[in-house]
Formats: structure tokens, sequence, C-alpha cells
């Protein structure tokens, strides 16, 4: 028996928006962190990361542990800041 599905088209709310626009700074310090992981990886073809890289990576790691520290401080009304 085929069964039949119906495309459902969601469109995000303004509260979806909203919650993305709250996150996106620990968002995009976790991309900065994966971009600092692709450079690890390709810098294994050409002798190893460098001092640089290694504290690229350390930074961006920084960043995560800063960005998510902020949004529950923003975000959690019973944590005092």
């Amino acid at each position: 028996m085929r069964k039949h599905f119906v495309a459902v088209a969601t469109v995000p709310t303004a509260a979806d928006l909203a919650a993305i626009d709250t996150e996106w700074p620990l968002i995009a310090a976790e991309l900065d962190v994966l971009d600092a992981e692709i450079t690890m990886l390709y810098a294994e073809d050409h002798g190893g990361p460098s001092p640089l890289d290694w504290r690229r990576l350390r930074r961006a790691e920084a960043r995560v542990t800063r960005a998510a520290a902020d949004l529950i401080a923003r975000t959690d009304p019973h944590r005092a800041a």
C-alpha cells in the first residue's frame, strides 16, 4: 500500500527567529571552533599544526565558554550575574 505524504511548509515564527537571534553569539562561536578544528586537520598534511593554529583553537574554545555563560546569564532569571 502506498502512502501519500503531504508537504508541510512551516515558516519560522517570530518567537523562533527571536530564539535564534538570542543564541546567535553561541552559534557563531561554535562555528569558529569548527573552523579552527578543520584548519588543524588540514595542517596535519603540512607538518602539523603551528603554534598559531593551537592558539586559534584555544581562543575559539574560550569564546564558546564565554558565549554560553552570557547566554545562560541572559536567559535564566534565577541566576545572579
